[in-house]
């Protein structure tokens, strides 16, 4: 629609009986063309543009069906709405299945048209100025909430109220207003990361606090063990919660689900919170439980969780959970994931079939290597598409769905999100130190504080020693860490890539969810 009058097209061979509803819809700002015949509505479309088109189904020569299909021959994306005064079901399958937008059982009075002409072509109009204004009136209310915020489930609450913004404006396509919420978002995440440092230490000796990462095994999925309930934990590394709302109506398709906060550890990267979930400690005592990984994370080689399985088997037994049978599925491309699909029958009769799936944290990486990859991805609106499209033509789906119908409960989680970096930091280090992006450990590493969190007592965070006196950088907000001598090089890389290993609510707020089979 533009800004002219929206055009209508009436088809019906009784339209003179219809001029108190024309009178109506032209009263209230519609341009009304008329015709009485298919073939001469069919004509008119032709013609010219219309938003929308009225049908009568019962018409000499072409009815209504027939007629609809001809129109969207000629002009598929307009919508079209059939009066009809049959009830009966064929009629109704068939018009959904002709794609006909909206159907009207006779006898309809003019302000029913209106209002049904008014759904569909203002809706989103309305849907977009109704849901800015909304916004607008809370974006302080956000801000108040944000500095009052004092417990993690009060910042769950701001940061899921953050992300149902984020997908109302998906459809609205208002820059400035999407602005507005990145500009709100960096805002909040200011406070976040103040948050964080104020209170992560206390939390990590206190038995009553948030769930993290180290917690979810204990906390999840012993229970339903203990109750001799078939589980399947599911982690979707690098997984944002945007992203488990976006897959929730499928999910649901399948499962009851329910939503819970945890908190990733610092650094919410996979060697420190994805390892966490399956050992159920935190880095240091894994490090000097298992020299192993110690030895992994100083190389900064390849991948840093090599021991998943080990560490989930010996959490299973320090939880009494010896007698309970494990299968443990690492799965990085689709065609392994397929072959496990085939095979899904072999692991049913499992008490605990345990999933690791890597494609968004792959998306991501790929996402930043490839031009293609950054125009079909090219924010965060555009990850969650992406993340929804793949989930629903993907294998994993379809193994949800075989494990609803084995009787599985799946707690499916994440050991980290990511956000979308915009600002550079730069870090004076040595080739020694850790290459990464919004974390890294060396010898004596130094950025701005305003910048990064400069972690140099680890016992106080729980952090492994990698080498000789070693601190840990861990990016604030929206930062990435760059080397001085090359900044102009991994400027162009790495702004507005998707990175995880720092102090944000999109990286540490992670969604755990408790599905039920249906």
């Amino acid at each position: 629609m533009n800004n002219s009058l929206p055009k209508i097209l009436w088809i019906d061979d009784e339209i003179d009986l219809l001029r108190p509803h024309i009178l109506l819809l032209e009263e209230k700002g519609y341009d009304v063309a008329i015709a009485t015949t298919g073939k001469e509505g069919l004509g008119l479309i032709k013609d010219q543009n219309f938003d929308l088109v009225l049908i009568d189904q019962f018409m000499p020569g072409d009815d209504g069906i027939e007629t609809s299909v001809n129109i969207k021959s000629v002009n598929p994306s307009v919508p079209i709405i059939m009066i009809t005064k049959s009830e009966e079901e064929w009629l109704i399958d068939e018009a959904i299945y002709k794609k006909i937008d909206r159907l009207l059982i006779k006898p309809v009075n003019p302000n029913q048209i209106y209002a049904a002409c008014k759904q569909v072509l203002e809706s989103a109009n309305i849907f977009s100025e109704k849901s800015k204004n909304e916004y607008l009136s809370q974006f302080k209310d956000t801000e108040d909430l944000a500095i009052q915020a004092s417990t993690v489930e009060e910042w769950w609450k701001i940061y899921s109220k953050l992300v149902k913004w984020q997908i109302d404006f998906d459809v609205q396509r208002e820059e400035s207003l999407v602005q507005i919420l990145k500009d709100q978002f960096n805002s909040v995440n200011k406070i976040f990361s103040q948050f964080i440092i104020n209170n992560y230490p206390n939390w990590l000796n206190d038995n009553d606090r948030p769930t993290l990462s180290c917690d979810i095994f204990i906390r999840n999925i012993k229970p339903l063990l203990v109750e001799n309930k078939k589980t399947c934990l599911l982690v979707m590394d690098a997984m944002r919660l945007d992203q488990f709302v976006e897959l929730n109506k499928m999910l649901s398709e399948d499962f009851s689900v329910e939503m819970e906060p945890s908190l990733s550890l610092i650094p919410s990267a996979t060697p420190f919170s994805r390892n966490a979930i399956f050992s159920g400690l935190f880095a240091d005592e894994m490090c000097e439980l298992y020299p192993k990984q110690r030895n992994e994370m100083i190389e900064d080689k390849g991948s840093l969780n090599n021991f998943e399985k080990e560490f989930l088997n010996d959490q299973m037994k320090k939880n009494g959970l010896s007698d309970k049978k494990m299968h443990y599925h690492k799965i990085w491309i689709a065609d392994e994931g397929k072959r496990f699909l085939t095979k899904i029958n072999n692991f049913t009769n499992n008490d605990l079939l345990a999933i690791v799936v890597n494609f968004v944290d792959q998306l991501a990486h790929r996402r930043s290597e490839s031009d293609v990859l950054k125009e079909m991805v090219p924010d965060e609106g555009g990850y969650r598409k992406a993340v929804g499209n793949w989930y629903a033509k993907s294998w994993i789906k379809d193994v949800l769905h075989e494990l609803s119908l084995a009787g599985y409960s799946v707690i499916m989680t994440s050991d980290h999100g990511s956000v979308m970096v915009a600002e550079s930091a730069s870090v004076a280090a040595d080739k020694s130190s850790s290459d990464g992006i919004r974390y890294k450990h060396g010898t004596n590493i130094n950025t701005s504080d305003r910048k990064a969190l400069d972690i140099r007592d680890l016992d106080k965070y729980r952090l492994p020693e990698l080498g000789v006196r070693t601190n840990y950088l861990i990016a604030k907000e929206n930062y990435y860490f760059i080397y001085p001598n090359q900044e102009r090089k991994y400027r162009k890389i790495l702004e507005n890539s998707f990175q995880h290993g720092g102090i944000s609510i999109e990286e540490m707020l992670v969604p755990i969810l408790t599905m039920k089979p249906k």
